[in-house]
């Protein structure tokens, strides 16, 4: 009987023992990580994610679960360990001795355009006899931008010709000093030595020379995706971001200054879209970046307060293209406005379905409907 007591308080004392091993010396030397395998992939991609746990001392661990979450926007599908509601949520459980190294991947595929991180997780031991339990939160930063996809279609391919055509026939639309068109008014953004003296003093209002062209050097992209209607139109605001690459795309490879600028709120700086005129080869990319991190969930910046100044002030020598899939008033009102300065632009307005919409009859001819499918 002593004997059997005995055995039983020894046993009882290393049940005690390894659980004070362990609650003291779990965590020490273990490293655990959690990162995407790339910095970007577009939309509908395949991408990977990587746990990696490296257990740096000679204490196995028999259970270590790995927690995290991120975004429910990244399809990973219904496996073992995890849980999509608001979010998704991975629990995974490794086994790992002494000194060993495990990595699993995880294959998931981008669904939806964003910007998407994953600053947590929860790490559980347990002792040998899975009788107790430890936690421990981390802190980590990984990173992953789903780009929008170029968007592609025939309408879109013909649009780009006609446009091409445009600027072939107004080619270079840099003022050229030899070439005299006539007399304007004065504007704040015009240059001093544009001024006509003699017509100035005549009339004893500034007016300046009107030159004619010669070199057509950079294209600006404005998008608007206001969508304040009580059926929102989220496929077409999406495709608006699209149309913006495809154009961004086009014109970059001619070798133009591309600039790019909407009221989409970015979800880090909480400022509207803004990217200056560049025709360098990161130039995509940081447009590509620039878009990704627009949150459509915030409020939209006013379009025709936030752009008004740029788009009247710096039209010289550029085309513009803008991208809106909806008709607002103030919008409308700009670009007619806009037309009446005969600055040169063209309207790509996204239609989900082929319902021909009805257009404002005095920027018809300024107006490419791009349809498309959900």
């Amino acid at each position: 009987m002593i004997k059997i007591l005995g055995i039983g308080l020894i046993g009882y004392l290393l049940f005690i023992a390894q659980k004070l091993i362990y609650q003291r010396l779990w965590a020490a030397h273990l490293r655990v990580s959690v990162g995407f395998g790339t910095g970007h992939i577009f939309e509908g991609e395949q991408g990977e994610l990587k746990e990696v746990i490296e257990n740096r001392k000679r204490l196995p661990l028999a259970m270590l679960k790995v927690k995290f979450k991120t975004d429910r926007n990244l399809l990973f599908g219904n496996e073992k360990g995890s849980r999509t509601t608001d979010q998704y949520y991975r629990n995974d459980v490794f086994r790992v001795g002494g000194g060993e190294r495990v990595t699993r991947t995880l294959k998931f595929q981008g669904g939806k355009r964003g910007y998407y991180t994953i600053d947590e997780i929860s790490l559980v031991a347990s002792d040998l006899f899975f009788l107790s339990q430890f936690v421990e939160e981390h802190s980590v930063r990984t990173e992953l931008y789903v780009y929008p996809k170029p968007f592609n279609s025939e309408r879109l391919r013909q649009s780009l010709v006609h446009l091409n055509g445009e600027m072939l026939t107004r080619r270079h639309l840099l003022e050229d000093p030899f070439e005299y068109r006539g007399i304007r008014e004065y504007q704040p953004y015009d240059d001093m030595r544009s001024i006509n003296w003699k017509a100035t003093a005549k009339t004893g209002d500034f007016k300046v020379n009107q030159m004619g062209y010669t070199s057509l050097k950079s294209v600006r992209i404005f998008f608007n995706i206001q969508d304040d209607n009580i059926l929102k139109k989220e496929e077409a605001v999406e495709m608006s971001l699209r149309i913006v690459v495809s154009l961004c795309l086009h014109f970059l490879q001619q070798g133009m200054q591309i600039s790019c600028y909407g009221n989409g709120v970015d979800i880090l700086t909480h400022q509207p879209l803004s990217v200056d005129s560049k025709a360098s080869e990161g130039q995509m990319d940081f447009i590509y970046r620039a878009l990704a991190r627009i949150d459509t969930a915030q409020p939209t910046a006013g379009f025709v307060e936030t752009f008004e100044e740029k788009l009247f002030q710096e039209s010289k020598g550029a085309y513009t293209c803008f991208v809106a899939p909806n008709q607002y008033d103030d919008f409308v009102a700009l670009l007619d406005r806009y037309e009446e300065t005969d600055n040169p632009f063209t309207w790509f307005y996204p239609v989900l379905g082929n319902k021909e919409p009805e257009l404002p009859p005095e920027l018809q001819k300024r107006i490419e409907v791009i349809y498309f499918e959900a």
